[in-house]
């Protein structure tokens, strides 16, 4: 099947399905770090910007964007132009590049965090809110940024790790 081009199409064909590709599942990352504030359209329609002005989500090239990188970004009519949140996944990719050698990439440790105690009572032992807000914790621990209790939560479930429980 042929990936869609419009962004917002494919981050709708991407959410919920189990990601594991590490390019994938950053940016994911990506799209979740520049939603708040922005109904998810906005974010998601960006991914061709993103895709391109990102190197194609390789982080180990973006971990490498020095100031005249940033500040073209930030100058950039197609970018959501959020110096902090540009600033951020270019911060999350350096994050994601130290996650080694403890883990394999980005999608090997959100993977580690996947509920082991499946269902109690028909629901998961774990909700995807409290495991948004342990898994945002130990990120923040790991240098990443902009990755709130919500926007983790958001990202467990758009990645599959977890299924939305409704309270």
């Amino acid at each position: 099947m042929a990936q869609p081009t419009n962004g917002v199409a494919l981050y709708h064909s991407l959410f919920g399905t189990e990601i594991h590709d590490p390019r994938v599942m950053f940016e994911m990352l990506t799209v979740n770090v520049f939603q708040p504030g922005l109904n998810w359209r906005v974010a998601a329609s960006k991914l061709p910007v993103f895709d391109k002005v990102f190197k194609h989500f390789d982080v180990a090239k973006i971990a490498q964007f020095d100031e005249p990188d940033l500040e073209a970004l930030e100058e950039n009519p197609e970018m959501i132009r959020n110096p902090r949140k540009i600033r951020a996944i270019v911060q999350n990719a350096q994050a994601t590049l130290n996650l080694s050698p403890e883990f394999k990439d980005l999608a090997d440790y959100l993977w580690s965090f996947k509920p082991k105690d499946h269902l109690v009572n028909g629901k998961l032992a774990q909700d995807s809110r409290t495991l948004g807000a342990l898994v945002a914790k130990d990120m923040k621990r790991r240098g990443f940024t902009f990755v709130g209790p919500i926007t983790v939560e958001l990202l467990l479930v758009g990645t599959g790790i977890v299924k939305q429980i409704k309270p």
